[in-house]
């Protein structure tokens, strides 16, 4: 395990964790720690990638260490690049509440609505922590039985592992220049 501290705007993050599960990967993540009253509260993001495989029912279990955060639910859609979002109950609703006060006038407004919210599904962990992805999802991001889990702050990004591997090798190439042009955003 690595432990770290970090002062991010007035909160402490806390818990640099680094979780083997028995492989040579090293995933990471941070949990925000802070008071309420006397007791620490703890919300986790969602960050690492995880290989897994989708069933002949169409289950994909999920990484045990996201489990909480999804157990209140979830929605699972349609997500840019080909891929799927997966993202927690709680998330969704503030997403979906963005997307609802879109100008319904502009026609990129509706299209990205309709894309985003037509396509969603709303989904529950099983007892063995396993999700259904419906098949029109699968379809969509022409997923294979291997496919990758990616953690993105709010949300699980779930990609088919070929495709994963064909846009990571892409963003990688240019990481330099895709860089620089954040620089210029702040970031």
């Amino acid at each position: 395990m690595v432990w770290g501290r970090m002062v991010v705007g007035g909160r402490k993050w806390g818990l640099l964790r680094n979780d083997l599960f028995g492989s040579s990967d090293a995933h990471f993540y941070l949990t925000n720690v802070f008071k309420r009253t006397s007791s620490a509260v703890t919300a986790s993001m969602f960050i690492g990638e995880y290989k897994h495989s989708i069933d002949d029912k169409g289950r994909l279990a999920i990484p045990t260490k996201f489990r909480k955060d999804l157990s209140k639910g979830a929605v699972v859609t349609r997500g840019l690049d080909t891929s799927l979002f997966l993202f927690p109950k709680e998330e969704w609703d503030k997403l979906a509440e963005k997307l609802a006060s879109l100008p319904l006038g502009q026609s990129n407004s509706r299209a990205f609505a309709r894309l985003m919210l037509a396509g969603a599904m709303d989904v529950k962990l099983d007892k063995q922590g396993r999700v259904v992805l419906p098949e029109y999802l699968r379809s969509y991001a022409s997923m294979s039985k291997s496919v990758v889990l990616a953690g993105l702050y709010n949300r699980l990004e779930i990609w088919d592992e070929a495709k994963w591997e064909a846009y990571k090798k892409k963003i990688e190439s240019n990481a330099d220049s895709v860089a620089e042009q954040l620089g210029e955003l702040g970031i």
